[in-house]
């Protein structure tokens, strides 16, 4: 499945998408040594970022013309992440303009790694592209 936007950080990390429907979302991430820390485990900021993707994307699920901006983020680490990776997420809560959400990063065996809660702002998405009154996809940060 595609990522209905470009996020050319997500592509540098080889994210793939499995699923994003119905309020969850899961992404599948086989980190490569360009992903690991000095312990050869998958660096904590890689992680984060791909519960942070995860999360965005079941708050998206719902309403896919909106974008999802991180307004919060915890994270727990509860072992080192290694080989395969999978990510799943989900809304726990949702208002007209805020989701709250959930994520977690299992190993290859089923084991957890990792374990974030997220709050994300719904905006408008902006045209993009030929033809469009607006060709940049900036939101005011204001």
């Amino acid at each position: 499945m595609d990522f209905s936007v470009r996020i050319p950080f997500v592509e540098l990390l080889g994210f793939k998408l499995l699923r994003m429907d119905s309020g969850e979302a899961e992404i599948a991430f086989h980190p490569s040594g360009d992903h690991l820390n000095s312990f050869d485990v998958v660096h904590g900021g890689a992680s984060m970022t791909l519960l942070d993707v995860v999360m965005a994307h079941a708050a998206r699920s719902v309403q896919q013309d909106q974008g999802a901006i991180t307004i919060e983020m915890k994270t727990s680490f509860m072992r080192a992440a290694k080989g395969p990776l999978l990510a799943s997420g989900r809304i726990l809560h949702r208002t007209a303009t805020l989701v709250f959400t959930e994520g977690s990063i299992s190993d290859a065996t089923g084991k957890l790694c990792a374990h974030a809660t997220g709050t994300f702002k719904l905006v408008p998405r902006l045209p993009t592209g030929p033809g469009s009154t607006q060709p940049l996809n900036r939101i005011s940060t204001d």
